[in-house]
């Protein structure tokens, strides 16, 4: 508490860099248990036939990596210079914490690294366009699985199938929604409320970035 009043004990002082320093060294480890999150979600989805002792497996590794990402979470906040401006932008990072469909989200993370590794000249405005399309892509197959999951054992459902959740998601987050396609049970319809929204984000920032860059050519034409 004593941070929040403008002074620390010198043993309790942290170094300005420490947490930047510790997501350097951990951050590997968080995108490698996002990988190995996605895997045991969508496993019992896509098969559902496997045996018990498989499924307890999957049950347990994803207990397994919640508990790492709210480990992660507690300790990053813990070196933080200032724990109230960390909460404050940190907020994705409960949210990955409370609900465990957006754990995988965290790889979108890699993207802006992967762009500068293979186009170094890629503009701002590129990388983020990228981010979000990716993230986009991510997050409809997540849903994909989700929605699955809650439609499967509904009377009523006409997504029973991963082909239908696919055709189904790709429909949602584009915003054409053909209603060919849609879920019936309270939890499909929460996973088709957070698509829809995710897919209004990605139309509004790459049209943004269209129009930006059409602006921005007209500005060198004019500049010639």
């Amino acid at each position: 508490m004593s941070e929040f009043v403008g002074f620390s004990p010198p043993s309790s002082r942290r170094r300005p860099g420490t947490t930047g320093s510790y997501e350097r060294r951990t951050g590997w480890l968080l995108d490698c248990a996002a990988v190995a999150f996605l895997a045991v979600y969508a496993v019992p989805i896509l098969h559902p036939d496997l045996s018990p002792v498989w499924l307890r497996a999957c049950e347990v590794a994803s207990w397994a990596v919640w508990a790492l990402f709210g480990a992660d979470y507690f300790i990053r906040l813990s070196l933080a210079e200032d724990r109230r401006r960390f909460v404050r932008g940190n907020l994705v990072d409960v949210a990955v914490i409370v609900l465990p469909l957006l754990r995988p989200m965290r790889l979108v993370r890699l993207l802006p690294v992967l762009a500068r590794m293979q186009h170094a000249g890629m503009s701002l405005r590129g990388r983020a366009t990228t981010y979000v399309v990716a993230g986009a892509v991510l997050l409809g197959f997540v849903a994909s699985l989700a929605v699955l999951d809650a439609e499967r054992g509904s009377p009523e459902a006409n997504i029973t199938s991963f082909g239908d959740a696919l055709w189904w998601a790709a429909a949602t987050v584009t915003t054409v929604g053909y209603g060919d396609r849609f879920p019936t049970t309270g939890e499909g319809r929460i996973v088709g409320v957070a698509l829809m929204l995710g897919g209004i984000a990605l139309v509004g920032t790459v049209t943004a970035a269209l129009a930006s860059w059409f602006v921005e050519q007209q500005r060198k034409e004019a500049s010639k």
